[in-house]
């Protein structure tokens, strides 16, 4: 993961590949997508007891940020 200050810093890195742009995240949407139970409570002792109710959330977090493109699809 790299921290940019802007998405115009993303875009003028040596690195940036404009193929993987829809993985740009504002930092308001990675707290979102972080402060959730799949992230949120993986230490606790049932977290894979939940690991399917959690995943779901997450899923439902991603739809609200709008990160649900072929990007973020996992490979089958």
């Amino acid at each position: 993961m790299n921290l940019f200050r802007s998405e115009e810093h993303i875009r003028n890195w040596a690195r940036f590949d404009p193929a993987t742009e829809e993985g740009i995240l504002s930092m308001p949407a990675l707290v979102k997508l972080f402060s959730g139970s799949y992230f949120r409570k993986r230490l606790d002792p049932g977290w894979v007891s939940h690991i399917r109710e959690y995943g779901m959330e997450l899923v439902q977090t991603m739809k609200e940020i709008g990160k649900t493109g072929p990007f973020w699809k996992r490979p089958k």
